[in-house]
C-alpha cells in the first residue's frame, strides 16, 4: 500500500508542477528575471547554451534537497516529492529541449498530433520576442485551440 501512495505522490507532483513552470514562466520568466529567459526567445547562432539554461538550478534546487531530506528522514513523504519534481525536469527536458527545440537531434520525426500541436504552440510562444504578449506558457499542457488545429475539429 505505501508503494501505491508514493507513486501518487509522485504522480501528483508531477502534474503539480506543469502548473508550477507555467506560473513561473509567465510571471518569473517573463517578469522580473526575464534577463535570464531573454536569450531563449532570441534566434541562436551556433552555441546550444543560453543563460535560460541556468533555471534549471532553479527548479533542480528544490527537487535535490527535498530528496536529500525525504531520505534522511526514512524516505519520507519529501522524498517522492522530490523525486516527483526531478520526473518533471526529464519531461521538460526531453519535451521542450529534444523535442520541441531539437537541440538535440534525437526525435527529429515525431508525426504524433500532440506533439505537433505542442511545437506549434510553442512556436507561438516564441513569436514574442519581447517579454510582454507571450502565450502558452506551459510544457506538456496543449492549449485546446492548437488541438483544433491539429486535428481538424
Amino acid at each position: 500500500m505505501i508503494i501505491v501512495i508514493n507513486i501518487c505522490i509522485i504522480l501528483f507532483t508531477v502534474i503539480l508542477m506543469e502548473g508550477v513552470t507555467w506560473l513561473t514562466h509567465k510571471y518569473v520568466m517573463h517578469g522580473f528575471l526575464w534577463y535570464l529567459h531573454e536569450d531563449h526567445h532570441q534566434p541562436k547562432y551556433g552555441s546550444i547554451f543560453e543563460k535560460n539554461d541556468l533555471f534549471f538550478l532553479i527548479f533542480a534546487t528544490p527537487s535535490i534537497l527535498l530528496m536529500y531530506y525525504g531520505m534522511k528522514n526514512g524516505y519520507s513523504y519529501f522524498f517522492f516529492i522530490g523525486v516527483g519534481i526531478l520526473v518533471y525536469g526529464i519531461c521538460y527536458f526531453l519535451v521542450h529541449d529534444v523535442i520541441i527545440h531539437q537541440r538535440f537531434k534525437w526525435f527529429k520525426n515525431i508525426k504524433w498530433k500532440y506533439i505537433q500541436a505542442l511545437r506549434k504552440g510553442h512556436k507561438m510562444h516564441h513569436k514574442s520576442l519581447v517579454k510582454e504578449g507571450g502565450e502558452s506558457f506551459g510544457m506538456l499542457y496543449v492549449p485546446w485551440k492548437y488541438f483544433k488545429e491539429k486535428y481538424q475539429l
